[in-house]
Parts: structure tokens; C-alpha cells; sequence
């Protein structure tokens, strides 16, 4: 029994050695997890870090100097500028209703036309010679009015229209939509 005693004291120191150095081991590999953890940490900070200053880098190159540029006036302080003659007009389409559905809504855009070119005075030139020598005078329908006819479709235009029609310097007309229309 002697021998058997001894065997199994030495069993048992080993198991206790084998399990001190599990223990051990375990409190190693919980250091070693802890400062793993801190690194990752500290490395996810520093990319952070490194994302926000390239943004900001970014930022500051696309940030405009501060350099005044000459802008061109755009079309509607220009058209205002140069109005010499605006007016008012309930322009009536209810004879385009006696054409055929599907040629309703340009008729009413020739009606249009037709009805500014006259009471605008807008000269319209039949002769080469005369526009060789100026350019002919223009008559420009905003695409508001042009919207408004087409709404419903080719068959049903509106029967009537309030339009502004604004002269410039050079004769000119274009055509916008009434406001409150």
C-alpha cells in the first residue's frame, strides 16, 4: 500500500502543479486578452481619429476661397431691367373647341401666338432684305403658359388664359403666366 500512496501523491502534486499552471495560464491569457483589448480599442480610436482629420482635410480644400466672382445677372433680373412694355391679357380659346379633339391644344398655342403678335405689335417680316439688316424681333411663350394648355391633354385646353406679356429693349416679347394663375 506504500507504493499506491506515494503514486497517488504524486498524482495529486501533479494535478495541483497541472492546475497552478492552468490558473496561471488563464491569468496570463486574461492579461494578454485585456492589453488585446486595450490595442483594438486604442487602434479603432486612432482610425477615428485619422477619419474625422481627413474629413476635415477634405472639407477645408473643398471650402470656395472667398474670391468674388463676376456672376452674370440671371434671366429674370435681366428680363426685369430691360421691361419697356408689360400688359395684362385674358387671352379667349373657346373657338379651338371647334376643332377636332386631337388638334385642340396647339391650335390654342397658335391662338396664343397670334394674339400677343398682335396686340404686343410685335412686326413679323416676310421680307429677306429687312432681316438681313435686323434681327427679326422675337416672341417667347414661357413654358408656365405652355404647361397650363397641355394640362388636361391634346382634347381639352382651357377656354381662356390670363397672361403677362413683357416687351424688352430690343422688341422682344415672352409670355409668362398671370400671377395668382
Amino acid at each position: 500500500m506504500g507504493e499506491k500512496s506515494e503514486k497517488e501523491e504524486q498524482k495529486t502534486e501533479e494535478e495541483s502543479e497541472e492546475s497552478e499552471e492552468t490558473v496561471e495560464e488563464a491569468e496570463i491569457q486574461e492579461t494578454a486578452e485585456g492589453v488585446l483589448e486595450e490595442k483594438e480599442e486604442e487602434e479603432e480610436e486612432l482610425e477615428e481619429e485619422a477619419v474625422v482629420s481627413e474629413t476635415e482635410a477634405v472639407e477645408a480644400e473643398e471650402a470656395p476661397t472667398p474670391v468674388e466672382e463676376a456672376k452674370p445677372p440671371s434671366r429674370e433680373e435681366k428680363t426685369e431691367e430691360e421691361i419697356v412694355e408689360e400688359r395684362i391679357y385674358t387671352i379667349p380659346l373657346g373657338k379651338v373647341w371647334i376643332r377636332p379633339p386631337n388638334k385642340r391644344a396647339p391650335r390654342a398655342m397658335r391662338m396664343i401666338k397670334s394674339f400677343i403678335t398682335k396686340h404686343m405689335k410685335l412686326e413679323v417680316r416676310r421680307e429677306r432684305e429687312e432681316e438681313e439688316m435686323e434681327e427679326p424681333k422675337r416672341l417667347i411663350i414661357s413654358n408656365e403658359v405652355n404647361m397650363r394648355v397641355w394640362s388636361r391633354g391634346i382634347e381639352k385646353p382651357p377656354r381662356k388664359i390670363r397672361v403677362r406679356a413683357a416687351k424688352d429693349k430690343e422688341g422682344n416679347v415672352t409670355v409668362y403666366l398671370a400671377e395668382g394663375d
